[in-house]
């Protein structure tokens, strides 16, 4: 099965061919971090805007890529949510559209259930065995979730404030960085030095799976306007991902502990960290716990992992009602969260 996925629930048009839900075809993200740059942060309204110039060119750059037609495509897979209202509509109809106009079956995914997907892309990588925990973390996300199965995931633990992503960000502003942050910081911080420059650590409860970075964010910024200038900016920089690096990999390999896996998935955009991963790698080392990491080009958000997600969706049958609208928040009240909605 030939699954089209669709995504653009922030700030890039991707578009992506998937098959049986684990064979890339070929796959296209048409990025707006220039668009969004000048302004330290994403602009909903531009971002809007720009997933409609680009989704038609992005579709037909991938089908094309792929030597298909229209007609080749067996079923779509679209992010409905969580992501920027305005930003998910854009994906949301055009797939729905291209499905209705082909008489073929279209299905929405929950965007953190795509980052999950992402560790069964690599072909030269053992994914990860039922059930297993993963760390979703990124700029709008960061949270821990029991994966059960392909559907399911039960929430073990979110942040309270601020993303571990956000928060890169945010400093990375604060320092004249630029946007994005996080590949710029996590450059700077192999250069620096973290021995005289400690960071906040909110662990919060002892066996508590939430996050908070608010706190970290506070005290960069009272130390930039403190310091003048006098510590490096590789010092700072390195001090800050080790603050952040410590709650991560703190946080997963407890609810490894706790979940009682073997596995361990990091996924999303700040999963490319290499502090992240380096750390990680040693503690799954020394743990005998297996880690699975996407590439790269699979961290960030991207169609592939909707497709992937998708192909999952269709053999359930949970394709998309005629009433079904988009998302912006993961919401779970009870703390379980059943992705195929």
């Amino acid at each position: 099965m030939r699954v089209l996925g669709i995504e653009s629930s922030c700030d890039e048009t991707a578009a992506a061919v998937v098959e049986d839900g684990v064979r890339i075809v070929c796959s296209e993200v048409a990025s707006q971090v220039d668009i969004h740059h000048r302004y330290g942060g994403v602009v909903p309204e531009l971002a809007s805007r720009h997933h409609v110039e680009a989704i038609c060119p992005v579709v037909e750059a991938v089908l094309g890529g792929c030597g298909m037609a229209p007609s080749d495509v067996d079923a779509v897979a679209v992010t409905q949510g969580p992501g920027l209202v305005g930003a998910l509509l854009v994906g949301f109809g055009f797939a729905r559209a291209f499905a209705f106009g082909l008489g073929i079956p279209c299905v929405g995914v929950n965007h953190l259930l795509g980052h999950v997907h992402s560790v069964f892309l690599d072909p030269e990588r053992d994914p990860p065995a039922y059930p297993f925990v993963a760390l979703t973390v990124s700029g709008g996300h960061t949270a821990l979730y029991h994966v059960v199965d392909s559907l399911t995931m039960i929430l073990l633990g979110q942040t309270r404030d601020d993303a571990a992503g956000e928060a890169y960000d945010k400093v990375a502003k604060m320092m004249g960085l630029g946007y994005p942050g996080g590949a710029v910081l996590d450059a700077m911080a192999v250069q620096g030095k973290t021995g005289g420059l400690v960071f906040p650590r909110a662990l919060l409860d002892g066996d508590s799976l939430d996050f908070s970075f608010s706190g970290l964010k506070s005290a960069v910024a009272r130390f930039l306007s403190e310091d003048e200038g006098a510590t490096s900016c590789m010092d700072i920089a390195a001090s800050f991902q080790e603050a952040v690096v410590d709650v991560l990999v703190a946080k997963a390999f407890l609810a490894v502990e706790i979940a009682g896996c073997s596995d361990l998935a990091i996924v999303g955009g700040v999963a490319a960290n290499r502090g992240l991963q380096r750390r990680a790698a040693q503690m799954a080392s020394d743990r005998g716990i297996r880690l699975h990491i996407p590439p790269v080009s699979l961290c960030g958000d991207n169609a592939a992992m909707i497709a992937a997600a998708g192909f999952h969706y269709l053999k359930a049958g949970k394709t998309l009602a005629l009433d079904a609208d988009v998302f912006s928040r993961a919401t779970d009240p009870g703390r379980r969260v059943m992705v195929h909605r």
